[in-house]
């Protein structure tokens, strides 16, 4: 499994993947904007599964910490009658995760009726910068990268929504956590693992199942070897995970 990630490990701050050169400097990159969001009240803190006050038309970058993407939407459903049409009534359906934004990376809300989107700290001292599209253009090189970075992301959710095509409810867990871990994941004795907690219910959320069927899945998918827990409640691959077969 090849995995990335935005974080330079010999930096102190998270940075995005820039060009290493005497122009870009992405640690001093962070740092500037690090401090003039500092300066002009644009970033703050925000503990365990406490909601970030996103607004559309903003630009987010996660600083430290894990960002919770979910979804929902109303939708309205139309009966026709020989006499007449009758509108059901707005129902407002289960938010569904849609994936985590890690340290040095950034995020918009759109909000799209029926459709919106919320975000949560997912560890305990999650920050987020806030900034105007347009204050981008103080550091150009930034910007650039702020795009690249939104450009992968819009590839990533390719393959997620290919993983969610699956018939098999197994294929589309193991893909699920494939993807995550190989986004998010880091480096163990086992293999990679995923650093921070998922319930159950948050991967059902995800893939269109329930919290029992996904405990039951993956309980198969520790019997064949292919996850393992790793520090009591984390997900791991282990190394030399291939394309086996699970029987239903």
């Amino acid at each position: 499994m090849t995995l990335s990630t935005s974080l330079n490990p010999n930096l102190s701050s998270p940075t995005m993947s820039f060009p290493q050169s005497d122009s870009t400097r992405p640690f001093l990159a962070w740092q500037r904007i690090s401090d003039w969001a500092a300066e002009h009240y644009r970033c703050r803190t925000f503990n365990k599964d406490e909601k970030i006050p996103a607004r559309p038309g903003l630009l987010y970058l996660v600083q430290k910490g894990s960002v919770r993407l979910l979804g929902n939407a109303q939708t309205s459903a139309t009966a026709k009658r020989s006499t007449s049409n009758t509108r059901m009534p707005l129902v407002a359906s289960e938010e569904a995760f849609l994936g985590f934004v890690g340290a040095g990376q950034p995020f918009e809300v759109v909000a799209q009726p029926p459709f919106s989107l919320q975000s949560f700290a997912h560890v305990d001292q999650t920050t987020v910068i806030w900034l105007y599209w347009n204050d981008l253009e103080t550091w150009p090189h930034f910007q650039k990268e702020v795009l690249d970075a939104f450009r992968r992301q819009h590839q990533r959710k390719m393959l997620w929504l290919s993983t969610l095509g699956q018939r098999r409810t197994i294929d589309r867990l193991l893909g699920f956590l494939t993807l995550l871990i190989d986004e998010h994941g880091e480096h163990c004795e086992q293999g990679y693992y995923l650093p921070f907690p998922l319930t159950h219910a948050q991967i059902g959320s995800a893939i269109g199942s329930t919290r029992v069927t996904v405990t039951r899945l993956m309980g198969k998918l520790r019997q064949a070897g292919m996850i393992q827990s790793y520090d009591e409640n984390l997900i791991c691959i282990p190394h030399g995970t291939g394309d086996w077969k699970i029987q239903r």
